[in-house]
């Protein structure tokens, strides 16, 4: 690691990190630990402040760099590049909607280092994000949030929170407001741990907050957190955990392309083998679908930005269906690369290509809000899309 990131360095400086993580992953896997040396050298990189403007400290890149850094530190640690992807989420949502005295104030804190977690499931509702049962409470200055959330990723490490909320006891659940609170701020209770199949790192057990908060540190418009979601929280999410899924599946592949091509291979894994050649091509395709979906939908989504107007009807379906075929798409060929490399090499947990931990950790890719939830609604807004506007 060299240093302080910039626009120009910031992928090679999480190439760098990548070998750092991969040596770790295997620890925070085991001991189902948050990654807390990880998200020290982050800090120390200036990847927290990635989507910070560089007029407040941080580096101002755009969505491409993000998908880039994200699919690096993956193909380290996925635990550790999803944590680190959320926070980003977060962070793009405070960038183009919290108000002027919140940026001012948090953007420079984020920049040095400050890490963002957000707060959007609630028991009974699990992870549908447009709408909230829990509400605040408003007094002349401020907001009081009390809040129960099941799944809070990082949350006990976390600095500060985004916690999704209805507008008022008298809203409706779909009069949902984002607010910002500092940690500071809130009185936090763990509520559940987190021993789970796979993505052990990310610590994603259980809290309840409570706390007030200025009004100012409300995030877009009271009871309109559907507009920032649609905008910000929505493709930075999706494009997000699709590059952190497909970069531990291409730094897998890559993995076991090496071992095959090494003369130490086990002879079931002859690189003449018609077999071979035909396994490794669908392994291939399937992350090739995934990688030039993922930089369409990106480009879609950088254009909308740059042109100043929303993401419509056919974006959203292209985002849903990103994270979807992402989802599908890089389980299935790390499970294809399991079949190939054998027992051995692909299903030991102390195999020289950790292909175990990896088919674990993708296992969660489609229950990571959820595909079924995000097909209905797919299917759903097909029937408002009648030209069928294709990615």
């Amino acid at each position: 690691m060299t240093g302080e990131a910039t626009l120009l360095d910031a992928t090679s400086i999480a190439r760098e990190l990548r070998t750092v993580f991969a040596a770790r992953a295997a620890e925070v896997d085991a001991t189902a630990s948050f990654p807390e040396e990880n998200l020290a050298d982050l800090r120390r990189a200036g990847l927290l402040g990635l989507l910070v403007p560089a007029t407040a400290g941080g580096i101002g890149a755009d969505l491409a760099t993000v998908s880039a850094v994200a699919g690096e530190l993956a193909a380290g640690c996925l635990s550790t590049a999803l944590v680190w992807a959320m926070h980003t989420q977060q962070v793009d949502a405070v960038v183009r909607f919290g108000s002027p005295s919140l940026r001012e104030v948090l953007l420079p804190r984020v920049a040095e280092g400050a890490y963002l977690a957000s707060v959007t499931t609630e028991h009974g509702k699990g992870g549908h994000l447009l709408s909230s049962d829990a509400a605040l409470s408003h007094s002349a200055d401020d907001v009081e949030i009390v809040r129960d959330a099941p799944v809070v990723t990082g949350g006990r490490h976390a600095d500060g929170f985004l916690v999704t909320m209805r507008d008022s006891p008298g809203a409706n659940q779909q009069e949902t407001t984002l607010v910002y609170a500092n940690r500071e701020q809130l009185e936090l209770s763990a509520t559940s741990g987190w021993d789970t199949l796979g993505m052990r790192g990310t610590a994603s057990g259980g809290l309840k907050l409570r706390g007030s908060v200025p009004k100012s540190h409300v995030i877009g418009a009271p009871g309109r957190f559907r507009e920032v979601a649609l905008d910000s929280m929505i493709p930075l999410g999706h494009i997000g955990w699709a590059s952190c899924w497909l970069g531990t599946a291409r730094g897998a592949l890559a993995a076991l392309v090496g071992h095959v091509r090494s003369p130490r291979r086990s002879k079931d894994l002859d690189p003449r083998s018609p077999l071979v050649a035909e396994r490794l091509a669908r392994i291939r395709t399937d992350l090739e679908i995934v990688s030039a979906y993922l930089h369409r939908v990106v480009d879609e989504v950088t254009r909308a930005r740059a042109d100043g107007t929303p993401l419509g009807t056919s974006a959203q379906i292209h985002l849903n269906t990103l994270k979807v075929v992402a989802a599908e798409h890089t389980y299935r060929a790390v499970d294809r690369m399991v079949q190939l490399a054998g027992l051995g090499l692909g299903y030991r947990r102390d195999s020289a290509v950790p292909l175990e931990r990896h088919l674990r950790d993708l296992r969660s890719a489609s229950l990571n809000y959820s595909d079924d939830r995000l097909l209905v609604a797919t299917g759903t807004l097909t029937l408002a899309d009648s030209d069928v506007r294709l990615a």
